[in-house]
């Protein structure tokens, strides 16, 4: 599985042939220093934590220029319909869907979600983790946004996840120290790659103490530059 973080919560994962987006906040990001274009080639589907504009990101402009298809919850997607994506796959937590080659679980995360659409905030469904699993792939969690919460055992005894992709930014989501905290104590993941800091004043702006919290766990951190690809 080759990973790549398009900074911010945003990443292109590629697997058996298969490529796909994780809350592709491209446009006005400015830890993304790539070609548009070149980070959404061949992608089949985006897949969205939930509804704030620096996870939903391009992901209306991406859906018509590749045709992919958006997962996400039933009422974001259904926003984005609104808005001209064509292709849709609606879930929710605890939810599972055969997406061809792979399956997309809906789990838990602590967070919120709303979009600003002409001036008005309008609620767009819960905050939420996903898991991808592809036969012969290790299963991938993007934890979106959210703090720490003890059922994350739960996840991982469920879906028995390895690869984590873990905000560490604090502020909107939990720390470093509670991020390292929440990997060592819940989840069983062979790597964690920190996500959701670096990018805007307010954010914690490197994975040190992340890293530093992991110290001499199972857990390897492998933190990328953004836009570097790392192979798992």
């Amino acid at each position: 599985m080759r990973i790549t973080w398009l900074g911010h919560a945003a990443f292109r994962v590629e697997f058996d042939g298969k490529a796909v987006l994780f809350d592709p906040f491209l446009s006005g990001n400015p830890s993304f220093n790539g070609n548009r274009a070149a980070a959404s080639a061949g992608i089949s589907h985006i897949l969205i934590t939930h509804g704030h504009g620096d996870h939903v990101g391009d992901s209306i402009e991406l859906a018509k220029e590749t045709g992919a298809t958006v997962v996400s919850n039933a009422d974001l997607v259904t926003f984005l319909a609104s808005k001209g994506v064509e292709k849709v796959e609606p879930m929710n937590t605890g939810g599972t869907i055969d997406l061809g080659g792979f399956s997309v679980t809906m789990v838990r995360a602590d967070h919120s979600a709303s979009l600003i659409d002409n001036g008005v905030s309008i609620a767009v469904g819960n905050s939420n983790g996903l898991i991808l699993k592809a036969p012969g792939q290790p299963a991938l969690y993007h934890l979106g946004d959210t703090d720490i919460f003890s059922d994350m055992a739960l996840i991982a005894e469920l879906h028995e996840p390895k690869i984590g992709l873990v905000p560490i930014g604090d502020r909107y989501t939990m720390g470093p120290k509670v991020a390292a905290l929440a990997v060592k104590r819940y989840l069983n993941l062979d790597v964690a790659i920190p996500c959701h800091y670096a990018t805007f004043p307010g954010l914690v702006s490197n994975a040190e103490v992340f890293t530093e919290g992991l110290a001499g766990a199972k857990t390897k951190v492998v933190a990328p530059r953004p836009g570097e690809a790392v192979e798992v």
